[in-house]
């Protein structure tokens, strides 16, 4: 895990300024005299600032950090106030739940404001603040913003030189198509078995499956997705509660060595989060075992009560996402691999405009749009290979699927390369080579539409500088698009 690739070394810098982030924060809080649930309430507040605000500027995501407060403070209000009386509580929560994911049709800022409401009036039953409480909440929280903005957009801008990593646009739809809508209704239901089941179990700690249930639905767009991360949270979590029994546990919630610990955590939350779910995991629920040590209530019960929670919460998130609107591993996944095949063509059609001598052609750009689309295509396809997968024939196919999808990215980078070349040219062999590209992708994506066939070419002189390399590439998309065309035919489901 810790070898995986670090271009950059873009996530060690991250994690290493999240540490720094929120200890100023916490430090702040402390040397205010705020109380140790308002500086957990405001240590938690940071790591969520560095966490989940992701716009693509940074004047983006000063805005976004300037608006926790607006969204926070009114959910925190909302659960101190309703927090000794449950029907209300959990009504209100279940509302807080459904906006949550419903605002993420408004892209990373959406997304950020949904987390941070929800992790309020988490952090609210995690901590049993009360409204007496609000005022140093409110204070520490707002420390702990300003501590996360002046580390992240002053002390130490990654930003400014490393942008952010993009993202595809995501799938669309109209009504309870679109995918924040039908995760709005899936989430709520999810939650709202979670919280009934969480109660079962306990009175006190019940919130821990609503936490679950709803962070299993983050960056996830299909029922096997859903299901995965659901496992994957399970797995984090019982290795971090028998991490927590050898590590917590026997420190006694002393303060100094606590303190470092949780400096550790937290930088394994931000150097996991994107390489495993389940590391992630893994140090979330150390953290938690630490900072129930601090507030003097740890014992091995509450870390197995921990385990019976989440479990509860991804029981609630596979009834949610199998029950309500469900979409198949195999229907987003289709859609993501036409999105990359179209992308395939776009970028065979463009080096061939700018082989043509059409210096506004740039296929650079289409070539990093398909790396951007075949990652999402992985994501997708994790549920048909992962090992629990029992489907041996579909299992095949989607390795087979992202095997020949890497071939044909590896030939446009090639072909881009070429193009980019000022000695290369045009042919005539080149232009129906990339009709022949978008034929079969037209057979691949829309089997009952026929291609127009391009106009004749202009007379050219026979040779060109580069030529002959840019029919290779082509070619080699051609072979890996024909080679695609049984496997998707084959199991049309699995594509």
């Amino acid at each position: 895990m810790f070898s995986a690739p670090d271009p950059g070394l873009v996530r060690l810098r991250v994690s290493l300024r999240a540490v720094l982030g929120i200890g100023l924060a916490v430090a702040a809080a402390e040397l205010c005299g705020l109380s140790l649930t308002a500086s957990i309430t405001g240590g938690l507040a940071a790591l969520l600032a560095l966490f989940t605000v992701g716009d693509g500027t940074v004047r983006g995501q000063a805005v976004t950090t300037a608006l926790l407060p607006v969204i926070g403070f009114p959910t925190l209000a909302l659960a101190t106030v309703l927090h000794d009386v449950p029907p209300l509580r959990d009504a209100a929560w279940l509302a807080v739940v459904f906006a949550g994911v419903y605002a993420r049709r408004w892209g990373p800022r959406g997304h950020a404001l949904g987390i941070f409401a929800f992790m309020q009036f988490f952090v609210t039953q995690f901590l049993h603040a009360v409204p007496a409480q609000l005022p140093e909440l409110y204070g520490a929280v707002s420390l702990a913003i300003a501590s996360a903005a002046a580390v992240r957009f002053g002390l130490w801008c990654i930003e400014r030189r490393t942008p952010p990593p993009a993202v595809p646009a995501p799938l669309t739809g109209r009504g309870l198509d679109r995918p924040t809508t039908r995760q709005a209704f899936q989430a709520t239901v999810a939650c709202g078995i979670a919280l009934a089941a969480g109660q079962v179990l306990s009175h006190e700690r019940w919130y821990w499956a609503v936490g679950t249930a709803w962070w299993i639905f983050v960056n996830t767009a299909s029922r096997g997705e859903t299901l995965v991360r659901g496992w994957r949270r399970v797995v984090g979590t019982v290795t971090g509660i028998a991490a927590g029994l050898l590590i917590a546990i026997p420190l006694h919630g002393a303060p100094v060595p606590t303190a470092a610990l949780v400096a550790v955590c937290v930088f394994g939350i931000f150097y996991t989060a994107a390489p495993s779910y389940s590391w992630m995991m893994f140090f979330v629920t150390v953290m938690a075992g630490l900072l129930y040590g601090l507030l003097g209530v740890l014992h091995p019960g509450l870390l197995l009560l921990r385990f019976e929670e989440t479990a509860a919460g991804a029981l609630g998130a596979a009834i949610g996402v199998a029950l309500v609107l469900p979409v198949t591993t195999h229907a987003a996944t289709d859609a993501w691999i036409q999105r990359a095949l179209r992308c395939v063509h776009e970028c065979t059609a463009t080096a061939a405009r700018r082989l043509g001598g059409d210096e506004a052609a740039d296929p650079a750009r289409h070539v990093a749009d398909l790396e951007l689309l075949l990652g999402r295509v992985r994501v997708s396809l994790a549920p048909l290979v992962h090992p629990l997968n029992p489907f041996l024939a579909r299992k095949e196919s989607a390795r087979q699927v992202m095997v020949l999808l890497d071939d044909c990215a590896r030939e446009v980078r090639g072909l881009a390369s070429v193009a980019a070349d000022p000695d290369a040219s045009h042919d005539a062999r080149l232009a129906a080579a990339c009709w022949r590209v978008e034929a079969a992708v037209h057979c691949l994506v829309s089997p009952d539409a026929e291609p127009a066939r391009p106009a004749a070419p202009q007379a050219v002189p026979e040779l060109h500088p580069g030529a002959e390399a840019a029919l290779g590439h082509v070619h080699g998309v051609e072979r890996a698009l024909g080679a695609l065309t049984p496997v998707l035919r084959r199991t049309p489901s699995a594509a």
